[in-house]
């Protein structure tokens, strides 16, 4: 179970960062990094990204980080897990439907990436372990 959670959440994380390449209008510095590396011709397809695969994929992120807590119970890996991917469901939300100011909408959105992005790099680095009692009483050590 863990690698599974493990592979989706960065699914989630890759998917939420390549979608905000696509978007010029509301995103252009991540729209200007994914021309830079090719990604121009998903402008096409803005709306799509904006309205639909950001926010699902974001929404993977978040839904991978709260099935690990039930492995891991590790209240502040769930706690940072979750507030990237609520801040850029926040920001697109912003932008998409105007309760938000525009600046304000898309440096919500890119804080929440960055913390995807970090919170991913250090799953990578320190992965999870489980902090709960097994079946025999005995609660298992920490990885060094």
């Amino acid at each position: 179970m863990s690698t599974i959670t493990r592979i989706i959440d960065k699914t989630g994380v890759v998917g939420a960062i390549v979608g905000s390449f696509s978007c010029a209008m509301c995103f252009p510095a991540a729209a200007s990094l994914g021309a830079a590396i090719g990604l121009g011709f998903l402008s096409h397809w803005e709306g799509l990204f904006v309205h639909w695969l950001i926010p699902i994929f974001a929404s993977v992120a978040l839904l991978a980080t709260l099935v690990g807590w039930f492995s891991h119970h590790q209240w502040q890996r769930t706690l940072l897990g979750s507030i990237g991917p609520v801040l850029a469901l926040v920001g697109v939300f912003g932008l998409t439907h105007h309760f938000l100011a525009k600046d304000l909408a898309r440096g919500v959105f890119y804080s929440g990436l960055g913390v995807m992005f970090l919170t991913s790099i250090w799953d990578m680095v320190n992965p999870a372990n489980r902090r709960c009692a097994t079946d025999g009483g005995e609660t298992p050590s920490p990885r060094s």
